[in-house]
């Protein structure tokens, strides 16, 4: 019997070497969206969508999310003693388990990996949202894209969320193939707009099944050097597996580049849209 979807992997391994030299002190996760790190839309948007277990693949010196998640006794007595009692909910821990898993630095790389680390925190029968920690959807109405994404998931099947690409963009995004009914076949990386077999480009969010996510260990090295998610999904689907495809309906937003991070900004603080 299939469980309800309740747990969250999220990745937010690694230095984020297009932002160096500030990354050398600020995790990629914790760069600020107005006033909250962006890993924090994400959190928020799982929450929504009824996501009680959060388990963070996270870099051998990394302590900056767990001292975000966790209470800071220190400031909640400086915000009573001052009477600023009313800013406490901003930094209430949020209700849910939480799990850092350590990936090590020397060893194997690329998307696959982190996923894999988590197999052991699901049990048969059971799924999980799996998302990249350096990006998320923003819905201007506060409604949740992972719980969309949930629900566009056939039970105990596997999905993943896409986004409509123009042409000038197709290059720079891996696109999808898919059958008529809308189901994953292969993905194409940064194709041509004439090769390009659709408009639909992946953005690294899914739901897999304990199945997938213990394929991700068979996972062989790609073309680029690294052991990449898509990898284990083509083989997933190479065994008769089914993926859906699910439309993003909120706009998406990362902080992978400088210039991706100030739209991602004036978006959510509203100078732009």
């Amino acid at each position: 019997m299939n469980k309800p979807i309740t747990k969250a992997i999220i990745p937010v391994a690694g230095w984020g070497s297009r932002w160096l030299p500030l990354t050398k002190v600020i995790e990629k996760c914790m760069l600020p969206i107005g006033n909250r790190p962006l890993i924090d839309y994400i959190v928020e948007d799982c929450l929504k969508a009824g996501i009680s277990e959060f388990i963070f693949v996270v870099s051998e010196q990394s302590n900056q999310l767990e001292d975000y998640y966790r209470s800071n006794l220190h400031l909640n007595d400086y915000l009573r003693r001052n009477g600023k009692e009313d800013l406490l909910p901003l930094v209430r821990p949020i209700n849910a388990r939480m799990h850092f898993i350590t990936q090590p630095s020397y060893g194997k790389y690329g998307t696959a990996i982190p996923v894999g680390l988590a197999t052991d925190y699901l049990s048969e029968g059971e799924s999980a949202v799996v998302l990249m920690g350096d990006d998320f959807i923003y819905n201007r109405d506060g409604s949740s894209e992972i719980e969309r994404l949930i629900q566009a998931t056939p039970e105990g099947q596997c999905s993943l969320m896409a986004k409509r690409v123009g042409a000038d963009e197709i290059s720079k995004y891996g696109i999808i193939r898919m059958d008529d009914d809308g189901n994953y076949q292969e993905i194409i990386e940064k194709p041509s707009p004439e090769e390009a077999p659709s408009d639909m480009a992946s953005i690294g969010k899914y739901v897999m099944t304990k199945q997938a996510i213990e394929i991700c260990s068979e996972v062989e090295k790609s073309p680029r050097g690294e052991y990449e998610l898509p990898d284990a999904i083509n083989i997933l689907v190479s065994r008769g597996g089914s993926v859906k495809v699910v439309p993003v309906v909120g706009e998406h937003l990362d902080g992978g580049t400088p210039e991706s991070w100030l739209h991602a900004n004036n978006v959510v603080c509203g100078a732009v849209g």
